[in-house]
């Protein structure tokens, strides 16, 4: 159960990327949402209240991971420096054959919660298979998580006969819908080479059905259109839109070889992008026009990916490479700045997702808040929240509350033990590694 309450006082408070800091301030969280604010002058006396000292912190809302593949921690590090072809189809296509069981996605899964929450993010959206295990793991980890289920037309991990692929689906929807308030189910549809158009149009209805989003891999190489099954259209977006795919719970992971037409296409959908910046660039994938698309008004959400692609799951990361990215692509300095990539890893990737009480810190939405040393040389002086794109790193993260429930303080785990899951992991890796 969550605390009662929480007191944090003497903060400086970060509340969304459209805000000034303010510093000085106290923040009061009652049962799962944050309840009230203001100066020190005017902090209120609560008994029990659970109180945290905040000075030389920063308080923020908690990161946002909108695509992730958490399982895959086991896989990091396993085939590096290969194309995405050649990395997909000859070392984790197969490595997940002979490893992918329950026990590897709940303990892998885990591990990189412990990952996340270390480095400040309180909510992934992941897509996996048995992904009824990483929902258990992600669940009791403590966060908040929209798992999607996985869907390929050909025999996958927990599914041996792809003609159950959706069946496999709806039963992990209805088991999960409202089994906790923390926890969204979707659909992840991998991409429009693995699926035919006949299963990609049966996953978006099972998640117009559900009213859960419907997450899909798309255009993230240069060759992708030669792959597609049974192509409708002459890209890999006009392929979706052929077949009535695009709407505003349709969330388009990678979108890097895009060109104006189909830019056009998702601006009209309502659809959202999520890049991955680290991923794309360490599998050679291009580098996707986001803050072309930004300016279109499309919205731009950000994502790690896998641990076998990234290799590491902290957003800060990923939110100083898309910036520079975008500056690199249009040599243009202006192009994405910090506040951008700000709310790609906060409030546009809650709009993505359809959350609609996460991602900023304000009363009434959910109690999912970090906070931040600020007392690091790396991060002396402090100006403004830039320097947490530019200066920052997982690592200045100390306390994590999520739902109201402090689940990490001063980097000691509260809601699992790091060490069981993390011997548990490197004995799957033994096995891995021996063969």
């Amino acid at each position: 159960m969550p605390n009662t309450s929480i007191l944090i006082s003497n903060v400086t408070l970060f509340t969304d990327p459209d805000t000034p800091l303010k510093e000085n301030q106290w923040l009061l969280c009652k049962d799962e949402l944050i309840h009230s604010s203001g100066s020190m002058e005017s902090m209120p006396e609560i008994p029990d209240t659970t109180l945290i000292e905040g000075t030389g912190k920063l308080l923020m809302p908690g990161l946002i991971n909108a695509h992730n593949h958490c399982a895959m921690t086991l896989f990091r590090g396993l085939a590096d420096d290969l194309e995405l072809g050649e990395w997909l189809n000859d070392h984790i296509f197969p490595a997940e054959a002979a490893h992918v069981n329950p026990e590897m996605v709940y303990w892998c899964t885990k591990l990189a919660a412990a990952e996340m929450i270390l480095s400040g993010t309180t909510t992934v959206a992941d897509g996996y298979f048995y992904e009824d295990q990483a929902a258990r793991a992600l669940l009791e980890s403590g966060m908040r998580a929209i798992p999607a289920q996985g869907i390929v037309d050909f025999p996958a991990p927990g599914v041996v006969d792809p003609k159950t692929n959706i069946d496999t689906v709806n039963i992990f929807l209805t088991d999960w819908k409202d089994r906790d308030d923390r926890i969204t189910p979707g659909v992840f549809a991998h991409s429009p080479y693995t699926c035919s158009p006949k299963t990609l149009q049966s996953a978006k209805a099972l998640a117009t059905e559900h009213q859960v989003p419907f997450f899909i891999h798309i255009a993230e190489s240069r060759d992708e259109m030669g792959n597609i099954m049974d192509p409708q259209g002459t890209s890999p977006i006009r392929h979706l839109a052929a077949l009535d795919l695009l709407d505003k719970n349709t969330v388009l992971i990678h979108g890097i070889w895009l060109d104006e037409d189909d830019r056009k296409i998702i601006q009209q959908s309502g659809a959202g992008v999520v890049v991955c910046p680290q991923s794309h660039f360490k599998l050679a994938s291009g580098i996707a026009a986001t803050s072309t698309m930004d300016t279109m008004g499309i919205p731009i959400g950000l994502g790690t990916d896998g641990s076998a692609s990234n290799n590491g799951l902290d957003l800060f990361r990923e939110m100083d490479t898309l910036a520079k990215s975008q500056k690199l692509r249009t040599l243009d300095a202006t192009a994405m700045p910090a506040r951008k990539a700000l709310a790609a890893a906060t409030v546009n990737n809650a709009r993505i997702l359809g959350l609609t009480d996460v991602g900023r810190i304000k009363p009434g939405y959910k109690a999912d808040i970090t906070l931040l040393n600020l007392a690091e040389p790396h991060l002396q002086p402090f100006y403004s929240a830039d320097s947490l794109v530019y200066s920052g790193n997982g690592a200045d993260i100390e306390t994590v509350i999520i739902n109201g429930t402090i689940v990490l303080k001063e980097r000691k785990f509260l809601s699992f033990d790091l060490n069981e899951c993390m011997t548990e992991v490197r004995n799957l890796a033994t096995v891995l590694g021996s063969l």
